[in-house]
């Protein structure tokens, strides 16, 4: 099992800071960077930075943390995906969610009023096909496809990753999904989801990797801010703030103990709040390379 670190774009990343930090990325040899989908907001949308990240380096991985499928026609998808991993081979890793997080974004991915999950788990199965068959036909309550001919398809097929933390979150991950990109939970709760899912996919008749269970974490650059804590109570207000966002580097390396424990491999890193985007990168490379490379040097 390999541990990898990413890095990931929040908000406040716009499309004039991108050339620097795919640039920096790319020289250290950091492993991906992921593009969260935040549609009000400078962030650049996950399809095209994928495209401008890749198109501009020759190792650099990139994956979507995470875009909303449903409201999307699955085979526009297939298609973008298919296109982006032709051009860079084994360097695209999407992961997909439910809906938006940002409630006032919601409105933008129609789906009938109460059939969200519904379409999720079609829109999955659309995908899926479109990538993966020749000629896809699917015939479904809210997609009709005939010999759907996404060209070319992806070799080695795509892993499709889900984000999600509800029960049915996990059924649906361990049904039809190939990976989990989980956010916003503790390290028990990660351990707790990772063997939910496992069992959802054994009961598929399916078996998810090992090394595919992951999670987006932020680090601050010192103690949460109030405004940073307000933000985590709003979305977990069950939760300590201070066990979901990292406050400071040497606390982040002990939350990935933990993590790494429950069976996760894969850590997507965020800056928190207001965090000086120069200084995250700069920290991450000196903080996470050199502990990465020793696992995988250490056959993990």
């Amino acid at each position: 099992m390999k541990i990898r670190f990413g890095v990931g774009l929040g908000a406040g990343t716009g499309p004039g800071e991108l050339a620097g930090i795919v640039d920096h990325l790319e020289s250290n040899g950091v492993d991906s960077l992921w593009f969260s989908e935040l549609v009000y907001s400078p962030a650049v949308d996950p399809m095209v930075g994928m495209a401008y990240a890749l198109a501009r380096t020759r190792n650099l991985k990139v994956g979507t943390s995470v875009a909303v499928l449903p409201g999307r026609h699955p085979v526009l998808v297939a298609k973008q995906l298919a296109s982006l991993a032709a051009l860079a081979p084994k360097r695209v890793l999407p992961a997909f969610g439910l809906r938006s997080a940002i409630p006032a974004e919601r409105e933008v991915f129609v789906v009938p009023e109460g059939e969200r999950a519904a379409v999720f788990d079609e829109s999955l199965r659309v995908l899926r096909a479109a990538l993966t068959d020749d000629a896809a036909s699917f015939a479904g309550r809210y997609f009709t496809v005939t010999a759907a001919a996404v060209a070319p398809r992806p070799v080695p097929p795509l892993d499709i990753w889900l984000g999600g933390s509800a029960p049915a979150a996990f059924r649906r991950i361990g049904a039809l999904a190939d990976g989990w990109l989980g956010s916003f939970l503790t390290p028990a709760e990660a351990k707790a989801g990772r063997v939910a899912i496992e069992r959802a996919a054994e009961q598929a008749g399916r078996r998810i990797e090992p090394d595919h269970f992951g999670i987006s974490l932020a680090v601050a650059d010192g103690e949460l801010s109030p405004e940073m804590a307000a933000v985590v109570r709003r979305r977990r207000p069950d939760v300590d703030p201070a066990e979901l966002i990292a406050a400071g580097w040497d606390r982040l390396h002990r939350q990935l103990d933990a993590y790494i424990d429950a069976g996760l491999s894969k850590f997507v890193i965020r800056p928190a709040g207001g965090t000086p985007v120069d200084g995250f990168l700069d920290r991450f490379v000196t903080e996470l390379l050199a502990r990465q490379t020793d696992r995988a040097d250490a056959g993990q």
